[in-house]
């Protein structure tokens, strides 16, 4: 059997609850239901398949087969088939799913979209069962059309196709890294085609002689002001007893003056601090173990919490530690955008599916313990998970999430 293709597995049994979960689940079982005019054997397949009598079933290009078990000691084999695409088909097909990035993007999570289902069908590509395309076949002696063992199957299989949609590709002719290498070899040659000839260089000679002339008519810059005073020393020692050091003190005014020089420029990001945060600010300035841990004290924080909040002023300053503690809910057209474009990327960079899951600001690749955040300031924020479960922030923010989720995405692949 093709290694593309789901090998066997187990198949549940079920209790009373219906067969399938999903709406693509449900299409399998009605294809089958409207198959047949004999509600009898019918009946009769669900109960095998409750009772779980149908064996591990083998999914290949156009069938799935299962040994299902009767009123005889000995199974019997039993296999439901269905029309393979043509390769014109499957052109047309791919082609529709490339089109639209969430097609891909849904399938990835497990889902079948109906608007994919209804896209291919306006093309004339049939992706789920119509009842007039299963074709039942068994080893019983019972000439019924389905009989009820190869009935059972379909009822069983349907819990298989609710978890995988890309059963129903398999079903109808290629496997799931068959597909996704297809849809990869199209995305690429589109993104060619769009990509613009590079421009026309200039000769250097050429280029120099414009730089001069422009050099020449162009007044001087005016000369710079001398930079402010970055250290401050004290004439005195503070008073004993205080608690206080000269040398805490002297940092202390450092850091006040350099924070008054960035205002007279208009940077305004330590002004309106909490307590937490300047202190986060602090640490994140390299003050040194002592301080850090002083830091951690006074503030009453827990020091894993606090060592996070530090990361977070690091790498994207009060945004940045509004992305750690203050999860919200954004436009959602710029999360899609997010999503598909992340879907694209990873159909790239590797050959493994990778489950992406979506929650308020987050986009979370579950599998690899990867997550980007979208900030306050429109940037993606890249996450990494410890062993412990943790989020931690691991790089600046870029306003490309696919910039963003790349910038840490070697670190979880060593």
């Amino acid at each position: 059997m093709s290694p593309s293709i789901p090998g066997p597995r187990r198949t549940p049994a079920r209790g009373r609850r219906a067969f399938a979960a999903t709406w693509w689940g449900q299409a399998w079982v009605t294809a089958l239901e409207d198959s047949t005019l004999d509600a009898g054997r019918l009946s009769r397949g669900r109960t095998y398949a409750r009772q779980g009598m149908v064996g591990p079933t083998t999914i290949a290009h156009g069938k799935v087969e299962a040994a299902v078990r009767g009123s005889r000691p000995r199974p019997y084999r039993s296999a439901v088939h269905l029309p393979v695409l043509t390769d014109a088909q499957w052109d047309t097909l791919l082609d529709t799913i490339a089109a639209r990035a969430g097609h891909l993007a849904a399938l990835l999570d497990g889902e079948m979209p109906a608007e994919l289902v209804e896209d291919a069908r306006h093309v004339g590509v049939p992706l789920l069962p119509q009842p007039t395309e299963l074709d039942p076949e068994c080893s019983c002696p019972d000439w019924g059309y389905p009989c009820k063992h190869a009935a059972a199957l379909c009822y069983a299989i349907a819990s298989t196709i609710d978890a995988d949609p890309f059963v129903v590709f398999a079903l109808r002719g290629r496997g799931r890294e068959e597909v996704l290498a297809q849809l990869r070899a199209r995305r690429a040659a589109a993104r060619a085609a769009s990509t613009p000839p590079a421009p026309a260089g200039l000769p250097a000679v050429g280029a120099y002689a414009a730089w001069a002339a422009l050099a020449e008519h162009t007044p001087p810059l005016p000369e710079l002001p001398e930079p402010a005073p970055r250290t401050a020393a004290l004439s005195a020692a503070p008073p004993p007893g205080t608690g206080l050091s000269t040398a805490d003190l002297e940092r202390l005014m450092t850091d006040t003056a350099a924070r008054a020089a960035r205002l007279l420029t208009g940077d305004t990001t330590s002004l309106h601090l909490t307590q937490r945060e300047d202190a986060a600010r602090i640490a994140a300035s390299n003050c040194g173990p002592e301080w850090f841990h002083r830091l951690i004290q006074n503030t009453g924080a827990e020091p894993t919490a606090f060592a996070r909040l530090t990361r977070a002023w690091r790498y994207g300053g009060p945004s940045g530690i509004a992305v750690a503690e203050q999860p919200h809910t954004p436009d959602p057209t710029a999360m899609t955008a997010a999503r598909s474009a992340l879907t694209e990327a990873l159909i790239e960079m590797t050959t493994t599916p990778v489950a992406l899951r979506a929650w308020r600001n987050r986009l979370t690749l579950t599998d690899h313990g990867i997550q980007v955040r979208l900030g306050p300031d429109t940037r993606w924020y890249p996450y990494l998970q410890d062993d412990d479960g943790g989020w931690w922030p691991a790089a600046p923010p870029d306003s490309n999430p696919v910039t963003a989720l790349t910038s840490v995405w070697q670190q979880t692949e060593r």
